[in-house]
């Protein structure tokens, strides 16, 4: 990946992080506003809003233009063979309920999740940094990770529950330790630094913006990604396609939870 490409993303991801953590300050009880409708069809918030109008505006002014998919402008088109992906906040519903656990994410690919070559997802209330370059590794905070070679003997997971849940999550969180943090990007960042053993949603829910970075961060430390059919997770670069999420430190974890389908 081109070192120019990878600072710009670096700089607009802390553009994001910065004007976030400053409206949380001034603006908090706005954050949960319904302000309109996003390209994905769903409703836009306020922090929603903020995050991603300072990264457009930024990129904007920026060399080289790239391409951006993000979840309320939709596609836009700059001619590059490049693209950014990007969701400013991935776990809006804890952001504007106060509860510190949500991200930015962003990845540069070319048409879909299989040849993402870079991408950063930062814990926003934190500061965390979980950084990939695809060949080169995954980096927590400067620092090479890998998941762990053996899971701990009691699991932890983390399970999409709620309304978005299904047979397969129900009857895992029955035989687990669980969580349902509200954050895919970050829960599957998780699972690559062994914070988690796996990370599953059972629904076709997931849109590539929510996961694209946090994919190539698990694979390169050595995780795993698939829907919960078995098959390497691959997504094409738009607002329309889903896809349920297995996410593991290992093959075998992957496949006792298909088994169990």
């Amino acid at each position: 990946m081109d070192e120019k490409i990878k600072i710009l993303v670096k700089k607009t991801v802390d553009k994001i992080y910065r004007k976030v953590n400053r409206e949380n300050v001034k603006e908090f009880h706005k954050f949960g506003n319904n302000i309109g409708i996003g390209a994905d069809g769903t409703p836009t918030k306020f922090i929603d809003k903020i995050a991603e109008d300072v990264a457009i505006k930024f990129l904007k002014k920026q060399e080289p233009k790239l391409n951006i998919l993000s979840e309320e402008c939709g596609f836009i088109d700059n001619d590059s063979k490049y693209t950014f992906v990007l969701d400013p906040v991935d776990g809006t519903r804890n952001a504007y309920r106060g509860i510190p656990f949500y991200s930015v994410s962003l990845a540069v690919g070319r048409k879909s999740i299989s040849d993402i070559e870079y991408g950063i997802v930062k814990n926003i209330p934190t500061g965390d940094v979980f950084i990939a370059e695809k060949n080169n590794g995954a980096y927590l905070n400067n620092k090479r990770i890998a998941v762990p070679e053996i899971p701990d003997k009691e699991m932890l997971s983390s399970l999409t529950l709620g309304i978005n849940s299904d047979d397969l999550t129900i009857n895992l969180a029955k035989d687990n330790k669980v969580r349902s943090l509200g954050s895919a990007s970050l829960e599957m960042c998780m699972v690559a630094i062994g914070a988690l053993d796996f990370f599953v949603v059972g629904r076709e829910y997931m849109r590539v913006v929510d996961i694209a970075a946090s994919t190539l961060f698990l694979r390169e430390a050595g995780g795993f990604v698939t829907n919960i059919h078995g098959k390497d997770l691959d997504m094409n670069f738009n607002l329309d396609e889903r896809s349920s999420v297995i996410a593991s430190c290992n093959r075998d974890i992957i496949k006792n939870i298909i088994n169990q389908r």
